[in-house]
């Protein structure tokens, strides 16, 4: 009997953890409530994917901010857009199936830069 209630226990604790990191990955506001409703639980799982939409977010400022330069600007924030939201897509498909992978070109850079997150 113990064991069944350990495993649901286990299994509620994954599906939060993996609510939350969805939620990370659906807009700015989206990442601001996954980071509260994580700050007290700390679930690992949930804390890894909101590394990862930061440095989405953090990536995105940064193009946004390269487009604001005429012509060679404009051409490089077409692209990085496109190379963003295509690392959007993979990140949000990685917390849907459950999995801590680091999201393609710059994922290895998020877990760097935000570890202490």
């Amino acid at each position: 009997m113990e064991q069944a209630e350990q495993k649901n226990t286990t299994t509620t604790i994954e599906d939060e953890g993996k609510k939350i990191a969805v939620i990370a990955y659906l807009t700015f506001i989206g990442l601001i409530i996954a980071f509260v409703m994580n700050n007290e639980k700390k679930l690992p799982f949930a804390q890894y994917h909101i590394a990862q939409s930061l440095g989405l977010v953090v990536t995105g400022i940064g193009i946004g901010v390269i487009g604001m330069v005429p012509i060679l600007g404009w051409f490089i924030s077409i692209f990085g857009s496109f190379v963003v939201i295509y690392m959007w897509i993979m990140g949000l498909l990685n917390a849907v199936n459950g999995k801590e992978k680091p999201i393609p070109i710059l994922g290895r850079q998020y877990e760097k830069w935000f570890a202490n997150l």
